[in-house]
C-alpha cells in the first residue's frame, strides 16, 4: 500500500554546471540552464520524493509533464526544484513543481508518475526487445 499523501513536498537543488546548459544538450545555442536538464531536476525530485514510500517490488514511472521555463540561469548558480503532491488517485500521482534559482522563479510544471510493478514493467520491455 502506498503511502502517498497530499500536501507532501520535497527540494532538490544542483549547480548548473556546462553539461547542463542548452548549448551543450543541444537544446539552444547559449550558455544558460537549459530545459531538458531542468526537467531531468523535476522528475527526480518527484521520484526521489516517493519511490522510498513504495513497497519492495514496486517504483514510478513519468507519465505526463507540462512545463514552463520562464527565465534563464548562468552557469554556476544554484537552482532548486520544489515539488508538493498536489493529487493521488489509484496509481496516479500528480505533482506541482516550482523551479527557482537565487534570483527568481525560473520554471514551474505539473507532472505525472505512475506507481508500477517494476518486474512486469521490466518483463514487457524484454518482451518488446525480443528477449523474451
Amino acid at each position: 500500500m502506498m503511502d502517498i499523501s497530499i500536501g507532501l513536498i520535497s527540494e532538490t537543488t544542483e549547480i548548473v554546471i556546462p553539461e547542463k546548459a542548452a548549448a551543450h544538450i543541444g537544446s539552444g545555442k547559449l550558455q544558460v540552464y537549459a530545459t531538458p536538464a531542468m526537467v531531468s531536476l523535476i522528475e527526480r525530485t518527484c521520484r526521489d520524493m516517493i519511490d522510498p514510500l513504495l513497497p519492495s517490488g514496486e517504483t514510478s514511472v513519468g507519465s505526463l509533464l507540462k512545463v514552463r521555463h520562464l527565465a534563464p540561469t548562468p552557469i554556476g548558480k544554484e537552482v532548486k526544484a520544489r515539488a508538493e503532491v498536489i493529487s493521488v488517485e489509484g496509481n496516479k500521482v500528480t505533482f506541482h513543481v516550482s523551479v527557482e534559482d537565487e534570483v527568481e522563479l525560473v520554471g514551474e510544471a505539473e507532472h505525472q508518475r505512475v506507481i508500477i510493478d517494476e518486474g512486469r514493467f521490466i518483463k514487457r520491455v524484454r518482451m518488446k526487445a525480443g528477449i523474451e
